[in-house]
């Protein structure tokens, strides 16, 4: 027998033991591979749910957006491992995962956008040049030059209206990439460059024409009363050519005269961008009314003639100064005021600002455009063998007009002044028939001829309706006013 403390007996079963080491070990590494608990909770669902790589990549897919986000927020469990050459070869070998989509616009960013030419306007202010508007566009001095000598018709572009527009495109490297203006509703100037310097293009729109119809009442003057009615100056003016061979606009205008008119519109998408001619006009004057119809004949000559056919061109106009005051008429006995005796007066003075245009009272050819006498600058013209007109005290005479020329009946000739024996600006206007002084007021004029017998029937059809709208339009004005 000896003496030894008796053995103890095993706590627990040799099998307990080792099964007790193995999920000690299965811990471990559990804790070492997936030290958060948020992943491993998802490895183990994800294990569970048994997904195909298929699938798995497609969560990942999914879920990327919100894994980069976390992995912003904190490091990465892996930033500690060592990257050796054998992990760096089996990264190598793995498949990467799609490229976040949240990366994707930075690469778009990252590439250079193509700048487009740089878009510029400004508006033409008194005593601007294009010098100083493309200055202000902030482009060179040279610029100027450049544009100039391109061609002929890009100098239209230093002749820019107060207040025009003036469009520019300044391409990337700071040079003038375009020009364009807009003339008017109806036109546009455009200047681009190419390969060979500047092109130059007028771009045109084409109007729609339509026929429009004024009324007025003349209640202090004629001009007031047409602008109020709608008529711009130039139709008024016209107004008084068609009408001025049997009314004196400068005398014969009354308060409560009346006037008719209809006149071609150009409409531009649905706006009135100008006026064409006078289709037909009514002038009532001291109760007597003069109409008036355009007519193109088949040669292509335009004319105006009565309802009738009857020409309203005559060989002379009665007045040779539009909208002047009579301020002496013809009288053999008027008292001269600087020579302040009794002294015949063979012509009809005519009042208005000095630089007022005068007119040619019919065709003819000039016999003297220079000086004479106490008439001052004078103009003299005969009208075949039986006339001659007389225009003294000019300022100075027009373009073109001078002795041995010819001129046409309305031909601007020269502009009051105040030449020679003269007390103020006028104009001293003489006619003469067969060598005799007669009073031009009262001178009945020369008819010119009617519509030829060949093309009365289509002036009718022409001149007809016109008249029949004139009526119609002033009865229904006339009735709306009464309401």
């Amino acid at each position: 027998m000896t003496n030894e403390p008796p053995k103890a007996p095993p706590l627990y079963p040799k099998s307990h033991l080792l099964a007790a080491s193995g999920i000690a070990a299965l811990l471990s590494l559990a804790l070492l591979v997936f030290p958060s608990s948020e992943v491993e909770a998802k490895k183990t669902t994800l294990n569970l749910e048994l997904e195909t790589p298929a699938e798995l990549l497609k969560q990942e897919q999914e879920s990327a957006p919100a894994v980069a986000a976390t992995e912003e927020a904190e490091p990465s469990p892996f930033a500690q491992i060592d990257n050796g050459a054998e992990d760096t070869q089996d990264t190598a070998k793995a498949e990467p995962l799609p490229a976040p989509v949240a990366a994707e616009p930075a690469k778009v960013a990252a590439e250079p956008a193509k700048k487009e030419p740089a878009h510029r306007e400004v508006t033409v202010a008194r005593g601007d040049t294009l010098s100083t508007l493309l200055q202000k566009a902030g482009l060179p001095a040279a610029t100027v030059q450049e544009v100039l000598s391109s061609s002929k018709q890009a100098k239209q572009f230093s002749q820019l209206k107060h207040g025009q527009v003036l469009e520019i495109e300044v391409a990337e490297n700071g040079q003038l990439a375009s020009l364009h203006s807009k003339v008017s509703d109806l036109e546009t100037i455009r200047l681009t460059r190419n390969a060979k310097g500047f092109a130059f293009n007028r771009e045109v729109s084409k109007p729609v024409m339509r026929s429009a119809y004024v009324h007025g009442v003349i209640k202090s003057s004629l001009s007031l009363s047409a602008q109020r009615a709608g008529l711009s100056h130039a139709q008024t003016m016209d107004m008084t050519k068609i009408f001025g061979y049997d009314i004196d606009f400068a005398q014969d205008i009354r308060q409560g005269d009346e006037f008719d008119v209809i006149y071609e519109q150009k409409v531009l998408n649905g706006k009135v961008v100008g006026t064409g001619s006078i289709l037909s006009a009514r002038f009532t004057n001291r109760g007597k009314s003069y109409t008036a119809v355009r007519y193109t004949n088949k040669q292509g000559n335009s004319s105006y003639y009565t309802a009738d056919g009857n020409s309203m061109r005559k060989a002379f106009i009665r007045t040779p100064v539009d909208f002047a005051r009579i301020s002496s008429r013809f009288s053999m006995g008027r008292k001269h005021p600087i020579l302040n005796k009794i002294r015949a007066h063979k012509g009809v003075d005519y009042a208005a600002p000095r630089g007022t245009p005068i007119k040619a009272a019919g065709d003819g050819k000039v016999l003297l455009a220079g000086r004479r006498g106490g008439y001052g600058n004078t103009v003299i013209i005969q009208h075949g063998n039986t006339y001659q007109t007389l225009y003294g005290h000019m300022q100075g005479f027009a373009k073109g007009v001078k002795t041995g020329g010819t001129v046409k009946q309305g031909q601007v000739i020269g502009y009051i002044g105040t030449t020679g024996l003269s007390t103020g600006p006028h104009l001293h206007y003489e006619f003469q028939v067969n060598g005799v002084h007669v009073d031009p007021l009262g001178q009945k004029l020369p008819m010119a001829d009617p519509i030829a017998k060949n093309e009365r029937q289509r002036f009718l059809q022409q001149s007809q309706p016109l008249m029949a709208r004139m009526e119609q339009e002033k009865a229904t004005m006339l009735a709306s006013s009464k309401r």
